[in-house]
């Protein structure tokens, strides 16, 4: 039997839920400092907001946009032990309930957070993760340009994008046709991965035993629907269908708690509201179940990717089983 890498996952990925005071607030509750911070509101129609530890305290990317990065002096204005400071900024910090994923940025959880600066042409770029990135989401901090998304699913010929539905495309100048390696990924000469003197930013992920997984399914058509297996229980799910134009769906165990009522998604290439009682889906010990028959989340055939990461492993290092909720 296969134990996991971590005990405890929330020592490196956490939601919370806060609500908003439109003056300087101290979320706390994260359980550790986070490196990546990315929030949406829950019931008001603002952008998704990405705020990490390499580019700095107000410093905000969009996953909705393509907008270049911009400076919000009064958006995340401190990075904490245990969650981090907001200061009035409306679209993360208005008298409504919000919800905030956290990452911790370290080799030992597979996530690695690299800044560069384009140079128009083929080329390799070092990361520290010591392990082969499954999925990675790069964005253009100084041009208004897509996000685009590497997923091993997929291979490295193609690419998804971030901030729009649109399904998988050909694209060999983004990766340079190139899988990563355990040292470095490659881009090619795409504008939105390597311009000439851009500011880039990427988010890179790798594969941790009863941690994260990122992987693909196939959909049945059916409410009941596919079982895709994780090795440990979900905290949180973003998927996509990548052969027709899909939302990226974000669901987690947080603004819903148990189950047969996973149906409280947001979009993340969409400000729109939180859309409830529609994407059924369970959290199961060892993976997650989708409950229904829809295109975008479980059609017949089609084909989906997701990241996955854990509330608790299916079996911990010691051999103490996880439970569904």
């Amino acid at each position: 039997m296969a134990y996991t890498d971590i005990d405890k996952p929330t020592d490196y990925f956490n939601t919370v839920l806060y609500t908003g005071n439109a003056g300087t607030l101290n979320v706390t509750g994260v359980g550790f400092s986070p490196s990546l911070v990315w929030i949406k509101g829950r019931g008001y129609a603002d952008s998704q907001v990405l705020t990490d530890t390499v580019r700095g305290t107000t410093k905000c990317l969009s996953s909705d946009s393509t907008t270049a990065e911009f400076t919000q002096t009064n958006g995340l204005t401190a990075f904490g032990g245990d969650g981090f400071t907001l200061g009035n900024w409306s679209a993360i910090n208005r008298a409504s309930t919000t919800v905030a994923w956290n990452w911790k940025k370290t080799a030992d959880a597979g996530f690695d957070i690299v800044a560069y600066t384009g140079n128009g042409s083929n080329r390799t770029i070092s990361h520290n993760l010591g392990a082969v990135p499954k999925m990675i989401i790069v964005k253009e901090r100084d041009n208004a340009n897509d996000w685009k998304v590497y997923h091993h699913s997929i291979g490295n010929g193609k690419s998804l994008r971030l901030d729009t539905t649109a399904a998988e495309g050909d694209d060999s100048t983004a990766w340079n046709s190139t899988t990563p390696t355990s040292s470095v990924f490659s881009v090619g000469t795409s504008n939105a991965v390597n311009r000439n003197g851009g500011g880039i930013i990427a988010y890179l992920f790798a594969e941790k035993q009863g941690y994260s997984k990122f992987g693909s399914y196939t959909g049945n058509g059916n409410a009941d629907g596919t079982f895709v297996y994780t090795g440990f229980k979900p905290a949180f799910v973003l998927y996509k269908g990548t052969a027709a134009d899909t939302r990226w769906i974000m669901i987690d165990n947080k603004r819903d708690n148990f189950n047969s009522t996973n149906t409280h998604a947001l979009t993340a290439n969409s400000i729109v509201v939180e859309n409830v009682g529609f994407w059924d889906l369970d959290f199961l010990s060892n993976g997650f179940k989708l409950r229904l028959n829809d295109a975008e989340a479980n059609g017949s055939g089609a084909s989906y990717i997701y990241m996955a990461f854990a509330e608790n492993p299916f079996t911990t290092s010691s051999g103490v089983p996880a439970t569904a909720r």
